[in-house]
């Protein structure tokens, strides 16, 4: 996020202690879209990530508080597991708290996490990566999804958190709490009504054929902007929507290149499916709109963020009125 919550920063300190860090110093890191980051040091220099989760801007785990500080915490447990027990060195993972946590509560809508803070060069989400970086890339996917699931890694369904909001949003309502952008944003729906609804239907049906699937250990979301390189290689950060579902979930954001994908064939032994691959970048699309769709029916006030998630809402809204097939 792009606006510094300043209010935060007095519950840092002290939540920090849960990791046994006395903070010295801490930076306010404007990145991404979601959450909050800050870089930590110490008394002695040493250098920590902080990632502070906003619970009520977690539509992708659920719409209560309550249920996306459980499942951030299975997240966020699942990418330690990863790495420290499944040796996995390419998943930047949460350090655990003295007691063994990878998530700390700050007051009842945000979560702290801890992460190392790795030395290494960041790519932008839009940005367009190399042929041999996407094989790189898929590479660690293959090694990933060639892990067996176990219990405690959580689902990761092809359902539509916050549907019911989203049809109402499209018929005009829930636009009452008031901000810069809502008049705008309802407008903006009702144009597109027919196209929009056209194209969750076309989700329905493809969640429907995809459903029994047998699913594998995903990230959700290894795009450009998730991914580090250090040493010429690829390391896998933001893993609050990892879970077990289809490989394409992550596969589409990488290539859709045919030799690119049988690349990923020979090294996992799964050929990726084209309906599946079409099925999850349309889910992309929809997880944002609902997204920005919560934005706009709370009450909101002009600020960067606000300007990127309005400017985000016409982007998507743009592809996904495209038609199937056209939303690149």
């Amino acid at each position: 996020m792009r606006e510094r919550p300043t209010d935060l920063e007095n519950l840092l300190g002290d939540a920090l202690t849960e990791w046994g860090i006395r903070t010295a110093a801490l930076e306010h890191v404007p990145l991404g879209f979601g959450d909050h980051h800050w870089s930590a040091a110490d008394t002695s220099g040493r250098r920590w990530f902080l990632t502070v989760a906003d619970l009520e801007r977690k539509l992708f785990l659920g719409s209560e508080p309550a249920v996306v500080r459980a499942r951030l915490h299975a997240a966020m447990d699942t990418a330690a597991h990863l790495h420290d027990s499944w040796g996995l060195d390419f998943v930047v993972a949460p350090l655990r708290t003295s007691g063994g946590s990878t998530v700390v509560p700050l007051g009842d809508r945000y979560a702290l996490s801890v992460f190392p803070l790795v030395e290494g060069v960041s790519n932008d989400f839009g940005q367009e990566l190399t042929r041999e970086r996407r094989l790189q890339v898929l590479d660690i996917l293959a090694h990933l999804h060639r892990r067996l699931p176990t219990r405690t890694i959580p689902p990761a369904p092809p359902r539509l958190v916050g549907r019911t909001r989203l049809d109402g949003a499209l018929a005009g309502h829930g636009f009452e709490g008031g901000g810069p952008f809502a008049e705008s944003a309802r407008d903006l729906l009702a144009e597109a009504e027919g196209a929009l609804r056209g194209r969750l239907d076309e989700f329905d049906r493809g969640a429907a054929r995809l459903g029994s699937a047998r699913g594998v250990v995903t990230h959700g979301e290894p795009h450009p902007g998730n991914l580090l390189w250090r040493g010429g290689g690829p390391l896998l950060v933001d893993w609050d929507t990892v879970g077990v579902a289809l490989p394409e979930r992550d596969l589409w954001l990488v290539t859709d290149d045919p030799d690119e994908l049988a690349h990923y064939t020979r090294a996992s032994g799964h050929e990726p499916d084209e309906a599946a691959l079409h099925f999850y970048r349309l889910r992309w699309d929809l997880v944002d709109l609902v997204e920005f769709v919560d934005w706009f029916c709370e009450p909101h006030r002009a600020t960067p963020d606000t300007e990127q998630a309005w400017q985000g809402l016409r982007d998507v809204v743009d592809r996904l009125t495209r038609g199937p097939g056209q939303e690149g």
